[in-house]
């Protein structure tokens, strides 16, 4: 699976990133296919600097981005925003949490 993912590169404790694409296996700073872009965090607004159009040709070939990715892609306008849901429409039940017991009600049921 190809990934389009945040690579730390910089200083100690000042680092930036390069957005890349590499396989899902290989490691963060490890082995890469091709890089798209930049991230600076710190700039004050951060700064991104991305390849429009070679991003969108490896979404385009099924590349998913990371959850970091994602967000910059969206910042950047290149993916755009989930559609919001609909008011009213019927969300899958999620199964009720049971009440974790304190010790004090534990004592009383004993």
């Amino acid at each position: 699976m190809i990934r389009i993912r945040l690579r730390r590169v910089g200083k100690m404790h000042h680092p930036t990133y390069r957005v890349v694409v590499a396989e899902k296996p290989a490691k963060r700073d490890g082995a890469f296919l091709e890089n798209l872009g930049s991230y600076d965090p710190h700039a004050n607004p951060p700064v991104v600097t991305i390849d429009e159009a070679k991003t969108r040709e490896w979404l385009n070939k099924g590349a998913s981005p990371s959850e970091a990715a994602e967000k910059i892609l969206r910042r950047a306008g290149i993916i755009s925003a989930p559609a919001p849901k609909a008011a009213g429409t019927v969300a899958e039940a999620e199964p009720e949490a049971k009440p974790k017991r304190t010790r004090a009600a534990a004592k009383k049921a004993e």
